[in-house]
């Protein structure tokens, strides 16, 4: 067995121990199992949401976005989301927390009603499904060129351990498991960017290669390759963070307001170096110097092929960046999959189904959903193919409505009707699912959030005329 599947298998058994340590726990209630008893202090709050941010769009699809580019603009992915925490910290987060919610339709229905809940929680829970095969796809991409199986195998072995990890733990496992996995990530990748670096000496050379190679010469400009595209990004990441209920799940687990507010702003503090780390990688793998390019047929694994290469780096420390790439993959899967149980568990089943339901039928509930949902991601994963930042953007386009109504909801209540919240979750998601065909039939090529944010305030306009008009009869 080579060096690289040693360190891999080590990490991943470490993780699964973890998650059958802490099962007794989870097991005690719903609470537990979904917001680990609303007891995270401040740095493993912080730590957990930054490493939700920290998954396969921030390694995998920014290296490939970067890659593909020969730019620095996807770090605009983590930038934005740094500065959308931050935002989060100073305006939403003590009212997520002070409201007791498990999920972000909970607090929608706190403000609008129970219709509110519902509609946003279907939208919701298609956001998610979405991320969740695309962060399926990244971990996938780490394993089958290290296991030299197919795509298929390498998407069924990533889900069954997926599944492990997130059915016996909970939250608590993610918790206590993000905060290894930050670490691992920033020591693994760190190093990885070190060794590159000082082979090419430096960032001067860098930017010399990348201008040979066709870059732009400002490609350091992260809105160099383009401004639409780089808009989308800002917006997804600054709006997407704010009813993300994987992003939010921590901050719901928070001990109190203070905690959840002081840790929305640290973990952005987390978030914006790795990017920037990431990427640089990204672009010193196009620079050709370690192996041909041309033998990359799949971008999205440009990372993994650059740490399995003896040329760049030593297998023992190829294997550690590897095992920092599935940390942070590992770290997004389990909150987004977890997301997707907490939204239907609590919204759906308690919330419209069962709503007398004893707290070990939730539980229960919980669990079993936990294995439906990577049932369902699997074909996903196989199946539909597309760049990892691009389709994840279908999700935050989705959660951008639910971030427009919950800021006008806390801040101004008076102004948007619970019409208005039903009418913009639901011509908002159509409008992205329309949008989507569009493209694919090369019949219009429209950014699905700038789709989504637009329709969103129109039917929000819309939602409050037809209120008024109600009131008048």
């Amino acid at each position: 067995m080579n060096v690289y599947l040693i360190v891999i298998l080590a990490y991943f058994t470490l993780v699964t121990l973890i998650s059958v340590l802490t099962r007794k726990v989870a097991s005690r209630s719903a609470a537990d199992f979904l917001i680990a008893g609303r007891n995270l202090g401040l740095i493993a709050c912080a730590v957990v949401v930054a490493a939700e941010w920290l998954g396969g769009m921030s390694t995998i699809g920014v290296s490939e976005q970067a890659f593909t580019t020969g730019t620095l603009q996807p770090i605009l992915y983590n930038i934005s989301t740094a500065v959308g925490m931050i935002i989060i910290g100073f305006t939403v987060a003590k009212h997520y927390r002070e409201k007791n919610v498990h999920t972000v339709s909970e607090m929608l229905e706190h403000l609008f009603g129970s219709k509110a809940r519902f509609y946003s929680a279907i939208a919701f829970t298609l956001a998610y499904i979405t991320l969740a095969y695309v962060q399926l796809q990244t971990c996938a991409s780490v394993i089958a060129p290290l296991f030299g199986i197919s795509w298929m195998n390498a998407v069924l072995i990533s889900s069954v351990f997926i599944t492990i990890y997130t059915y016996i733990g909970g939250m608590h496992a993610i918790a206590i498991t993000g905060m290894i996995h930050v670490f691992t990530m920033f020591t693994g990748i760190g190093i990885a960017l070190w060794v590159g670096l000082d082979k090419i000496d430096g960032l001067s050379a860098l930017s010399s290669r990348m201008i040979e190679l066709g870059s732009p010469h400002n490609f350091y400009n992260p809105f160099s390759a383009g401004y639409v595209y780089a808009l989308s990004l800002i917006l997804g990441g600054v709006l997407g963070g704010m009813a993300g209920q994987a992003s939010i799940q921590p901050i719901f687990a928070a001990r109190d307001a203070k905690t959840a507010r002081n840790a929305a702003i640290l973990s952005a503090f987390i978030v914006a170096p790795f990017g920037i780390m990431i990427a640089l990688l990204g672009l010193i793998a196009k620079t050709g110097m370690f192996f041909d390019t041309t033998t990359i047929t799949n971008p999205k694994m440009v990372l993994p092929f650059l740490m399995t290469t003896p040329e760049f780096i030593h297998p023992v420390l190829g294997g550690l960046a590897l095992s920092g790439i599935l940390a942070a993959i590992l770290s997004t899967v389990g909150p987004v999959n977890f997301a997707i149980v907490t939204i239907v568990t609590k919204d759906i089943y308690h919330g419209i189904i069962n709503k007398e339901a004893a707290d070990k039928n939730i539980v229960d509930t919980a669990r079993r959903l936990v294995l439906l949902v990577n049932i369902i991601t699997i074909p996903l994963a196989i199946f539909i193919h597309g760049a990892i930042l691009e389709a994840a953007y279908v999700s935050y386009a989705i959660r951008s409505i639910g971030a427009i109504v919950i800021i006008l909801g806390i801040y101004f209540r008076k102004r948007i009707s619970a019409e208005a919240v039903w009418f913009a979750f639901t011509a908002g998601t159509l409008a992205i699912g329309a949008t989507i065909i569009a493209k694919q039939l090369h019949w219009i090529n429209l950014n699905e959030t700038l789709v989504s944010i637009t329709v969103a305030i129109i039917f929000i306009v819309i939602g409050n005329l037809y209120r008024k008009m109600k009131d008048k009869k």
